[in-house]
């Protein structure tokens, strides 16, 4: 359930809290905003568009990585999605229960296993996906062509931070 408490409200109650700390509020109220804002906005895409074909965002997370590289290797995946092995592990079942995806042994290592859209999954994804990329344009729809670029190259810059430590 999404916090009914709005952003200046938990910022009021953080300062509140911690402000008599040496703490850097400018950082926490960018992180908390982004925090926010990716949460709204999964929340949002899930009920509006992966609901409707009983997809969590996990799962569609998945399906849409494994579509993207043609195929990958379940532990590629798992990093790609963000999400450890063991919930990769459940998810494919998953997905593959419902004929999107299918496992198919590695051929140099009995241990591997490739994952790959089915025929169904990619006609899943080909018809998800413009639906999916509609929400998104509807939760930037506010902004201009400008601030959408800077946004995306501010966010781009944390994750290039991240990725270098």
């Amino acid at each position: 359930m999404p916090d009914k408490r709005t952003l200046a409200q938990t910022e009021a109650a953080m300062s509140a809290h911690v402000g008599h700390l040496p703490i850097d509020f400018r950082a926490a109220h960018a992180l908390s905003s982004l925090y926010r804002a990716a949460n709204a906005a999964r929340t949002h895409l899930t009920n509006s568009v992966l609901r409707e074909h009983d997809l969590s965002w996990t799962g569609f997370v998945v399906l849409w990585v494994i579509w993207i590289e043609d195929g990958l290797e379940t532990r590629e995946a798992a990093e790609a999605a963000a999400i450890s092995k063991a919930t990769l592990t459940g998810v494919v079942k998953t997905l593959a229960a419902r004929g999107w995806i299918r496992r198919i042994p590695s051929t140099v290592d009995r241990r591997l296993v490739n994952l790959e859209l089915t025929q169904s999954g990619k006609d899943l994804m080909e018809d998800l996906f413009p639906k999916f990329n509609a929400g998104e344009a509807e939760l930037v729809a506010g902004l201009s062509q400008r601030r959408i670029d800077e946004m995306t190259k501010a966010l781009r810059q944390i994750v290039k931070t991240v990725e270098s430590s």
